[in-house]
């Protein structure tokens, strides 16, 4: 005979549900399954959605802010090149880039915008960040002295320019009513755009030739600071620590962790307090697999009494059952990861199709940073839900298993 005789008894079990005797019961233990099924699918595409807003909101702020920033308490750095020479030194830098920042406002035709203008050396920003990859133009198009220009997607849009149109930047670094210092105005030509799918740069930074910003901002021989680029950026908080002790007090050494600290601390709280309240649907499923399993023990009291009379033991019908709902925890288990996966895979295909259907975006720009949302699945998310909802199914299953072992033969047996 099919040993162990439990594990042949709870299979034999499953499929006599299917039976018309026992219809209802086998709808209740399909919707059960499909509960199941549904929130686990839930929970690995919405983790899997969290997991992408991070990691694109990571990719595009490092493609500005780079690894780490080196600068000084006044926010001037002198002699940056003997500095730039020392970090190379160093293992693991792949890149060192000087830039000058400053906040301008440029000006159209009287639509003025407050922006962060960035001056950087062409041949050394390509090191240090990937916004290049997101460019219309290249920043070899900024020459010195020329005074050219590279604005966010965003920002032309606003101020209704395109490549080879003229703006005017405007810098009140210097402005004095009172010693009669002027603003420092400038003509630049577009030469490029960037778009990043993220508001807060789209709309609000331009590039120019660092030696182009030194003049307009009035920064000769000095820049903002430095910006590294690591091998792999989770060595940076490391490297930061390093650069602090050999450096001089009044140096300013920040990795990408801290700039974003707390941002990238709500967003991993967020993304917990989602996983917490979504499990809450595994839960309400695990409840609906107990009532499934209560109503099989009823439906089988006979089965039972007969079995328990032909010797089978009260821990023996305990595994029966617990069998019939592990297997039931199974299928609906795996059915929901393999869907979650499906659709993780798929989302950048899935949510434009979506939008299109509803003729909006899904996701707004202002509010979210980014405006398209796209998956990045983990594999420890996966195998983290698919042990929690085995756990709370095998432990649904318990008391209607207990339940089924106590079962007395004469008394069931009476009813029939």
């Amino acid at each position: 005979m099919f040993k162990p005789i439990e594990l042949y008894l709870g299979l034999r079990g499953i499929r006599h549900t299917r039976t018309k005797k026992s219809a209802y019961v086998s709808f209740i233990a399909l919707a059960s399954m499909t509960g199941l099924t549904i929130s686990v699918m839930v929970l690995i595409t919405v983790l899997s959605i969290m997991n992408g807003f991070e990691q694109a909101l990571r990719e595009r702020i490092l493609g500005v802010l780079s690894h780490v920033t080196i600068s000084s308490n006044n926010g001037q750095l002198d002699n940056w090149q003997a500095m730039r020479e020392t970090v190379l030194q160093f293992k693991g830098v792949k890149g060192v880039a000087p830039f000058i920042n400053n906040q301008v406002m440029l000006n159209v035709d009287g639509e003025v915008r407050g922006v962060s203008l960035q001056g950087v050396l062409p041949s050394l920003q390509k090191t240090v960040g990937t916004i290049e990859e997101h460019m219309e133009g290249s920043f070899t198009d900024l020459k010195a002295g020329e005074s050219h220009i590279i604005l966010g997607a965003s920002l032309a849009k606003d101020l209704g320019v395109v490549v080879g149109d003229e703006l005017t930047a405007v810098s009140m670094r210097n402005f004095s009513l009172e010693s009669g210092e002027m603003p420092n105005l400038r003509v630049f030509t577009v030469v490029g755009t960037f778009k990043l799918d993220m508001k807060l740069y789209d709309s609000s930074m331009a590039f120019i030739h660092l030696q182009d910003a030194a003049e307009m901002l009035e920064q000769e021989g000095v820049v903002s600071g430095i910006r590294l680029q690591m091998d792999d950026m989770l060595d940076a908080p490391n490297f930061a620590e390093i650069i602090r002790e050999v450096t001089a007090p009044e140096i300013w050494v920040i990795d990408w962790t801290q700039q974003n600290e707390n941002f990238f601390k709500a967003i991993q709280t967020q993304k917990t307090m989602f996983f917490i309240i979504l499990i809450m649907l595994v839960v309400v499923a695990s409840f609906n697999l107990v009532s499934t399993m209560v109503m099989v023990v009823i439906d089988k009291n006979a089965y039972i009494a007969i079995l328990r009379t032909l010797g089978l033991s009260a821990g023996g019908i305990m595994r029966v059952f617990l069998v019939q709902g592990v297997f039931v925890a199974l299928i609906g288990t795996a059915l929901g990861i393999l869907l979650g996966i499906l659709i993780s895979l798929n989302i950048e295909v899935i949510v434009p199709f979506i939008e299109s259907l509803l003729g909006f975006p899904l996701v707004s720009e202002d509010a979210y940073f980014i405006s398209k949302i796209k998956g990045a699945l983990q594999v420890g998310d996966v195998v983290l839900i698919a042990g929690c909802t085995f756990v709370l199914a095998l432990l649904a299953t318990m008391y209607p298993s207990w339940k089924a072992s106590k079962v007395q033969p004469a008394e069931a047996l009476s009813y029939e």
